[in-house]
């Protein structure tokens, strides 16, 4: 079910019927809903799919139970990795099965072996690589007493399944949304209208912007043999709107819809496209996935601390194995690496912390340092993003070998001026609203009601417009 679908449009104001005006009285009355709900949800795409769901929620509930009342170290190391093999298995077989297999074939046949072996035909399952590392988080802060364990079923399916963050994120810690199920939600009026705000600026974001630009991105990547350089660049600026506009979108949209239900999720996203350097990129970008591998694997294998090799080491690491979480493809693992490298002279020269705060603090323009250390930052993202979007390792090397032509000065075959001036507008837009969680959350306080509800129906109107182009979020491939 998509969040731009007439679908969820049914669905969303039944749900949030039921559990305000039927269920409110009954704390677990509402996990119960929140869990059907979130299982029909699901179902939508593929109902046999819930049992991958069903079967990690038990196993991670069963561990956590088990790690409660368990001393021993080395029994508790065993309840963990049985935590682990269990999600990154059925994450490993569905997303990475065929990719392992494709490439040993390759390797022996380098050697002058021939193997033959047959790949499957796996159907990825929605979601997989966002709800088996929410559940992880459980576990692994269990095992580190930093959380205690539940003891009801009922809380921590829905802590799992939760519908609006399920399919994409943001990826929550058990430490941050699991409590929020043990305490009575009550009704908030600003909350629900603060929410609905984000919602419809997250529409915005996918249905105008993302949507939109796909649309001319896939028309350029499909077909990048046949456009000059200066049309590639387009292509890539194109994608780099789409992605961010598509995922960002979804976050909004998920972080409005919990609201609606008395939920705080985390930020996702903060204006990364304003970004003065690599390192502040990725404080900014899907701030949820950075912080859990932060969190779980670059600080265990020692962060920044340790000899330079060490550093390095775990650099490589974190992007390498965050590149090979977006797909099973040498193109994520190339993009990874890329990351490494922008991101390796800032930690060796200790300025990766360098960039706190927001950009232009208080200012109505960023100073012209800033201006530049934007505009090589978006640089840098947009020629790694052009990996991101290829098909394969061939396609991306040919794409940037046709812009490193003659053909980049020349003018660009395809010119949708429409698009281009609105993505401005979203820039001037995002960037007014830059300090906000979310860009027009600070109308509400600046903006006399006229404007604010004048720029309201701007945006509505240009989401009925535009909306023609009705394509999937990104990220679900992922």
């Amino acid at each position: 079910m998509l969040f731009n679908s007439l679908d969820f449009a049914v669905f969303l104001p039944i749900v949030f019927f039921l559990y305000w005006f039927v269920a409110h009285k009954n704390l677990k009355l509402q996990n119960v809903l929140i869990v059907v709900a979130s299982y029909v949800f699901y179902a939508w795409w593929d109902w046999r799919f819930l049992s991958l769901i069903i079967f990690s929620t038990l196993v991670d509930y069963s561990v956590g139970r088990a790690l409660k009342n368990e001393a021993n170290l080395t029994k508790r190391k065993m309840l963990l990795w049985t935590s682990i093999i269990v999600n990154l298995g059925f994450l490993g077989f569905f997303k990475y099965y065929n990719f392992f297999l494709d490439n040993f074939i390759t390797a022996f046949s380098f050697f002058g072996t021939e193997l033959h072996a047959n790949s499957l035909n796996i159907i990825l399952p929605v979601g997989i690589s966002f709800y088996t590392f929410q559940t992880l988080s459980y576990t692994i802060d269990v095992y580190k007493r930093k959380l205690q364990p539940t003891e009801d079923l009922i809380a921590f399916t829905a802590f799992v399944s939760f519908f609006p963050q399920l399919v994409a994120g943001p990826i929550e810690r058990a430490t941050h949304l699991l409590p929020q199920f043990f305490v009575k939600r009550h009704f908030e009026y600003s909350k629900a209208v603060d929410g609905l705000k984000q919602i419809l600026w997250g529409l915005f974001k996918k249905i105008v912007i993302a949507d939109n630009c796909a649309h001319f991105a896939n028309i350029i990547f499909n077909n990048s043999s046949e456009y000059s350089g200066s049309t590639l660049v387009l292509g890539a600026l194109f994608f780099t709107f789409q992605i961010y506009g598509d995922f960002s979108g979804y976050s909004d949209i998920a972080i409005g819809t919990s609201r609606l239900f008395g939920f705080d999720l985390k930020q996702n996203f903060a204006t990364p496209y304003f970004s003065r350097d690599i390192a502040e990129f990725w404080r900014r970008w899907h701030m949820s996935l950075s912080t859990w591998f932060r969190d779980y694997l670059y600080i265990p294998l020692g962060g920044s601390k340790g000899n330079t090799w060490n550093r390095i080491r775990n650099v490589f690491i974190i992007f390498i194995v965050s590149g090979f979480w977006h797909g099973a493809n040498w193109t994520f693992i190339v993009w990874g690496t890329l990351n490494a490298l922008y991101f390796l002279p800032l930690l060796l020269t200790k300025n990766n912390r360098k960039h706190i705060d927001i950009v232009a603090n208080g200012k109505l323009l960023p100073s012209f340092k800033e201006i530049c250390s934007m505009a090589l930052t978006f640089g840098m993202t947009v020629f790694a993003w052009i990996f991101f979007r290829a098909e394969s390792m061939s396609h991306a090397i040919n794409y940037i070998s046709s812009i490193a032509s003659k053909s980049l000065f020349s003018i660009p075959e395809i010119r949708p001026t429409n698009i281009m001036l609105i993505i401005v507008l979203f820039c001037i837009t995002e960037w007014i609203g830059r300090t906000e969680q979310y860009a027009i959350a600070h109308l509400g306080q600046k903006w006399k009601w006229p404007l604010r509800y004048a720029f309201y129906y701007i945006i509505i109107f240009a989401i009925f417009w535009f909306g023609n182009r009705e394509q999937e979020f990104i990220y679900f491939q992922f």
